[in-house]
């Protein structure tokens, strides 16, 4: 099992619109093949600072997720309102 961090700040008053495509993110996720759970939440000093926890039953399955193109296509989406790219780890037990 793994569990896969992303971080993301956000710009300016972009928040409604990456809320949005953070769930359509999450429905996709899923559908997926190895999708356990995940969690969406934002940091109580900054607003704009948010933290997405996923957990896959593989690395496998996380890395088909991360490939997938509708995945890149919402990340791309999603990278463009940030202040800076998405930071991404991967956690296992």
């Amino acid at each position: 099992m793994v569990k896969v961090l992303l971080e993301r700040t956000i710009k300016g008053k972009n928040v409604g619109e990456i809320v949005r495509l953070l769930r359509q993110m999450r429905v996709l996720a899923m559908q997926q093949p190895g999708y356990i759970s995940g969690e969406t939440m934002h940091a109580l000093d900054d607003p704009n600072h948010y933290l997405v926890i996923s957990t896959w039953e593989s690395l496998e399955h996380w890395q088909s997720w991360y490939d997938n193109p509708d995945r890149q296509r919402l990340q791309a989406e999603i990278d463009s309102k940030l202040e800076s790219p998405t930071r991404l780890r991967v956690f296992t037990y």
